[in-house]
Parts: C-alpha cells; sequence; structure tokens
C-alpha cells in the first residue's frame, strides 16, 4: 500500500556525483545514501529509486518518517478500519536500527524485499514483523498481537463478518504447526520451514500482504 503512494510521485532524485537534486538535498535533514549503493542493496533501478525518493520526500520533508506520521500517513489507506496498532508493529519492522525513525533506505530496502524478493526474504521480513521484542524468537503472544491488528483494519469489514475469536483460533491453528518441537516458541528456521510446506499459511500471508 505504501508503495502505491510513493509510485504517485515521479520525478528525479540525487545521486554521488553533484547533481541539481543535490540542492533539493542539501535542505533536508538526513541525506540518503547514494544511488548506486542502494541500487546493489535492492532491486530497483536507478529511475524507480528516484522516483521513490521524490515520493518519500513529499511526505517527509526532513528525510525521516517518526512513527506518529507514519501512523498518520498508512491510516489513510484503511479508514473504515483502526490501523494504528499494526502501523505500531509495521513502523518497528521498517525500522531497521531501532532507533524511533525510518530512513529512505530503511524504508527502500524493505519494500524491495516485500515487492521483489524471493520467498524466502519476504518470509524473513515477515518473522521479523512478528517478533516483536526482536529476541529471534515469535512467541503465541507477538503473534496474536500483529493477528489482532491484522484483524483490527480488515475483519470487520469482511463478508461473512469475521468472528470476535477470529484471530485467536487463526494464532493457535498456526502456531502449534510452527512450533516443530513444542518448546513454546517459533525460530526463523521453524517459520520458513513451515510456511514454505503449508499452502494455507502462504495463501494467509499472502492476503496479509495487502495490508503492508
Amino acid at each position: 500500500m505504501l508503495s502505491g503512494q510513493m509510485d504517485h510521485h515521479q520525478c528525479g532524485a540525487p545521486g554521488l556525483k553533484c547533481t541539481d537534486s543535490d540542492l533539493e538535498l542539501a535542505m533536508v535533514q538526513h541525506q540518503p545514501e547514494g544511488l548506486e549503493q542502494l541500487q546493489a542493496q535492492t532491486k530497483f533501478t536507478r529511475k524507480e529509486l528516484q522516483s521513490l525518493y521524490r515520493g518519500f520526500k513529499n511526505e517527509c520533508p526532513s528525510g525521516l518518517v517518526d512513527e506518529e506520521t507514519f501512523k498518520s500517513i498508512y491510516s489513510q489507506f484503511f479508514p473504515q478500519g483502526d490501523a494504528t496498532t499494526y502501523a505500531h508493529f509495521l513502523f518497528n519492522a521498517f525500522d531497521m536500527d531501532q532507533n524511533g525513525s525510518i530512513r529512505f533506505e530503511d524504508f527502500v530496502i524493505s519494500l524491495s524485499v516485500l515487492l521483489r524478493g524471493s520467498v524466502t526474504e519476504k518470509l524473513r521480513w515477515a518473522f521479523n514483523l512478528y517478533d516483536i521484542n526482536k529476541d529471534g524468537y515469535i512467541t503465541r503472544e507477538e503473534m496474536l498481537a500483529i493477528m489482532k491488528s491484522i484483524y483490527d483494519i480488515v475483519g470487520r469489514y469482511t463478508f461473512p463478518c469475521v468472528k470476535d475469536d477470529a484471530a485467536f483460533e487463526h494464532v493457535e491453528k498456526f502456531f502449534q504447526k510452527m512450533d516443530r518441537n513444542r518448546d513454546g516458541v517459533v525460530t526463523i528456521d521453524e517459520f520458513i520451514e513451515t510456511c514454505q510446506k503449508d499452502e494455507n499459511i502462504m495463501s494467509s500471508m499472502q492476503l496479509f500482504e495487502n495490508v503492508i
């Protein structure tokens, strides 16, 4: 979804060499890394990166997105649902260095994975989203928190209407499959292996990509 908003802005962005757009960069607080480096780190072309940067800068002239700004932008896509909690979790997943703000580099690297990454790359990103406290494990509580936040956005506006305990049932079903050694937590290897082998989980993961 956020990518759709960025795509509306088609224009230039800075490179490593001195260009007219370098003057634009001098006016923002945070300057992104060179396009060559971002091209190497992502699956976007130079022109795509230029377009994405212009859109990013139009939304956040400072070059940094704090959580409240992120929530405000993200909630615009779901006016009928409550996207606040999910946006919080999503912000934490985009905020790679966990410093409370999203740089253009953070945004575009994650976007590259979500739009053009391999299945494994996407699942690694999804694991990071579900691993709320970033300790390398997903607990039932973490998975339930994410799932509830997703149902807050889409659950009550689906037909037929989703039951209140649907998120809990969803988590119990998936968690039991993922926690292969029954130790109460899901590791990244368990997460990736289970998702890749289970069509129901994979289709569900695809569904939830629609709220990213």
